[in-house]
């Protein structure tokens, strides 16, 4: 599947876009982690849950759930949310 990557996780891969596999959210950001270290604690904090600023699209509908089901053809986009005031 592709995932999109905001420009804050781009030092981790050095690419705007990767292609990546897992049945699940929580296997593709296995994944990520170990090709790219570093990269699931910046979206996933420690007990399992996504960032409050971290928003995950598959297939241009919002998951929030980690346990999604994914498929190879899937189109993942990870979103860094803007927040101030």
């Amino acid at each position: 599947m592709k995932v999109l990557l905001p420009s804050a996780l781009r030092s981790y891969t050095g690419e705007v876009q990767i292609t990546a596999g897992g049945a699940s959210l929580n296997e593709l950001f296995a994944e990520l982690e170990r090709r790219y270290p570093g990269l699931r604690f910046r979206v996933i904090d420690e007990q399992n849950q996504l960032r409050p600023n971290m928003r995950i699209f598959v297939n241009g509908l919002g998951v929030r759930d980690l346990s999604h089901v994914l498929g190879p053809d899937d189109f993942v986009a990870i979103v860094l949310a803007l927040s101030g005031g």
